[in-house]
């Protein structure tokens, strides 16, 4: 692989990374109630567990798109 691929496979990592991360986001953010329900038949939780959850799932996968696509992604652009 050539560096520009290996740069522009990151670039497209990144975008699709960010972009189910911001559907995670909204998907949480508007349908919360009904992802809750339909999370509850299946495992015993509590909405204050739900949310904290999600929100730390959803910043774990932010961490890692920024640590691994992200930073690669713009020290290639530096670099080269």
């Amino acid at each position: 692989m050539t560096f520009e691929t290996i740069r522009s496979v990151l670039a497209w990592c990144s975008v699709i990374n960010l972009g189910l991360l911001i559907w995670w986001a909204l998907f949480i953010r508007l349908f919360h109630d009904w992802t809750f329900r339909f999370h509850k038949k299946w495992v015993p939780i509590s909405e204050e567990q739900f949310d904290a959850f999600h929100y730390a799932g959803m910043a774990l996968f932010k961490m890692g798109i920024l640590l691994f696509n992200l930073v690669p992604y713009l020290a290639m652009r530096i670099a080269g």
